[in-house]
């Protein structure tokens, strides 16, 4: 296949080249410029903007319908992995090739999509995350008894998290979600502000908790990212050995100093703060969650301007919870706010990869690496909006063929 007449903007930082020529061969970048060979398929990419196709590294699949109503069993199966399913197709067609879902699906949706049956990202997940009882990432009524939690699991479908109380009990729980086909592991090691039953200054967890999954995931050539809002938490995962930090509203020079020393990597999630504090009632929560937000939208602003500083490696994650989920990229309309646009789509495409561990495959426009690509009507760089805006997304290319075409 040959791609011509684009403006390619290949997620190194390096300047946009107008009119360039991509060659894809067997699902993969086989060349940049030169000529067409002999009997390709040519696409007229004339007009667009050709980026890496976009990584979320912070999504939740499996909290695709309105949550209160899924928890308290007043959907059927068949609705919620419809719903699912409608997300993965949006997410796709809104240019994201890749996705790392932090808690929420069983494997099965991950395969279903792999297998060509429903359309969708390249799903990388956790499974269940590790939540302690009555911990962040527990979502029980407060009447029910903690025990019940998880009846709620549909088997190959959600299951959102394990409670793990005690080294033993995270050890067999790590060991389970590793089973069920994790790539790594999650836990939340503070309070949250989707939470029915703690604080966001709560720290979860002991240091013994958080290094038998450490030790778990290291067994298996992976890692463990947490849940963190406040510092004190944050410090005891990072001296247990997690390698990577979602949210991190309070991360300052002194805290982003120690991530860089230990190689921890950030993930802001700016998207679903600005959501919930629009109307915490549409993904189907409380109306007084939005008053759980607090400092933390200018909390993780501050914090990524702390962890630039200190050179800690950095993603994009948009979080959004819930059924409307359509504008992914906004994400990286409120990261080009927050910095400049071209370190916002390096930062969800290049560095993305990096924080999945993936990169050698994904993330830059290079020979060698997949063929998976997403084609603006405009530029970006020039009108971040852009980003958010799936009509303007006309292109789609996932491991080399051709998925979205509006052209």
């Amino acid at each position: 296949m040959w791609l011509t007449g684009a403006t390619v903007i290949d997620g190194t930082g390096a300047d946009p080249v107008p009119d360039r020529s991509i060659l894809v061969e067997d699902g993969r970048i086989a060349a940049l410029g030169g000529t067409p060979p002999a009997g390709a398929e040519v696409l007229d990419c004339t007009g667009l903007v050709i980026t890496p196709g976009l990584i979320d590294a912070h999504v939740h699949f499996g909290m695709s319908s309105d949550i209160g109503q899924s928890l308290t069993r007043q959907l059927s199966v068949a609705e919620m992995a419809a719903d699912m399913f409608e997300n993965c197709r949006q997410t796709l067609h809104a240019g994201f090739t890749t996705v790392r879902d932090t808690g929420g699906i069983d494997d099965g949706l991950a395969q279903v999509v792999a297998s060509g049956k429903v359309p969708g990202p390249r799903i990388i997940h956790c499974g269940p995350l590790l939540a302690q009882t009555g911990g962040h990432g527990y979502l029980g009524a407060t009447w029910e008894p903690s025990e019940d939690w998880e009846s709620h699991h549909v088997v190959g479908l959600r299951a959102v998290s394990f409670l793990s109380d005690g080294p033993d009990s995270v050890r067999k729980n790590a060991r389970e979600a590793f089973r069920r086909g994790a790539s790594f592991l999650k836990m939340c090691v503070t309070g949250g502000v989707v939470s029915h039953h703690d604080k966001l200054t709560d720290t979860q967890f002991t240091a013994e908790e958080i290094a038998a999954a450490v030790t778990e995931a290291s067994a298996r050539g992976t890692y463990v990212t947490v849940h963190a809002h406040n510092n004190a938490g944050l410090r005891t995962a990072i001296q247990a050995g997690v390698k990577c930090v979602e949210h991190g509203s309070e991360i300052d020079e002194e805290m982003a100093t120690l991530m860089a020393q230990h190689g921890v990597a950030h993930v802001p999630t700016l998207a679903v703060v600005h959501a919930l504090l629009d109307d915490s009632t549409g993904p189907g929560l409380p109306a007084h969650i939005g008053t759980r937000v607090g400092h933390v939208l200018d909390g993780q602003i501050a914090a990524i301007h702390a962890s630039r500083a200190a050179g800690v490696l950095i993603g994009s994650g948009s979080d959004y919870i819930g059924p409307n989920q359509e504008r992914r990229g906004y994400e990286i309309t409120l990261r080009a706010k927050v910095e400049d646009p071209m370190t916002a789509l390096v930062t969800a495409t290049r560095d993305n990869a990096r924080v999945l561990r993936i990169d050698d495959e994904v993330g830059t426009i290079e020979p060698g690496k997949r063929a998976d690509l997403a084609g603006f009507a405009g530029n970006p760089l020039d009108d971040p909006a852009i980003f958010a805006d799936h009509e303007r997304v006309r292109l789609v290319l996932q491991r080399g063929r051709v998925v979205k075409d509006h052209r």
